[in-house]
């Protein structure tokens, strides 16, 4: 008996597209600790516009937190999010050479991830109230930190 296949053959890309220097991997918040080298030189590579939009982000995030209650934490109005299209901003990533990442949660605590191109971004800055479990967090230190740490001269 022949069992003829219906199932069309898997669609490969073109090898040439994948020549040059491998695509960077993204720094964001979850990396494994393996991961920190990597990270670290990745943060160094300033010829990346993703990253130097992710450095200045850092900085202006930190700013913006400066002026802000104690029991409030940095969010973004986000067009075309569900809801009131407020997203409270957990932390920031990018991936190079050209992809700028928010995560964070919208009104109903449901995980939200902006992916925007470094030349598209529009973020408006807002606050939202933080939860009353916990502390409110204050992401643009931590994002500062992670930029001097890598590269003191940022």
């Amino acid at each position: 008996m022949t069992v003829i296949s219906t199932t069309p053959p898997p669609v490969k890309a073109d090898p040439n597209l994948f020549s040059g220097p491998p695509c960077p991997q993204p720094v964001v918040p979850d990396s494994a600790p393996e991961d920190a080298a990597a990270m670290a030189h990745g943060v160094r590579m300033r010829d990346n516009p993703a990253e130097w939009a992710f450095v200045r982000l850092s900085k202006m995030i930190e700013a913006f937190e400066a002026g802000i209650d104690k029991d409030e934490e940095v969010a973004a109005s986000i067009v075309g999010l569900p809801g009131d299209g407020t997203m409270r901003i957990e932390d920031v990533g990018f991936w190079g050479p050209d992809l700028i990442m928010f995560f964070g949660k919208n009104g109903d605590g449901k995980p939200v991830r902006l992916i925007q191109h470094y030349g598209q971004i529009n973020v408006v800055l807002n606050v939202a109230k933080k939860p009353e479990d916990r502390p409110a967090r204050r992401i643009g230190f931590q994002l500062n930190e992670l930029v001097e740490k890598t590269n003191p001269s940022a």
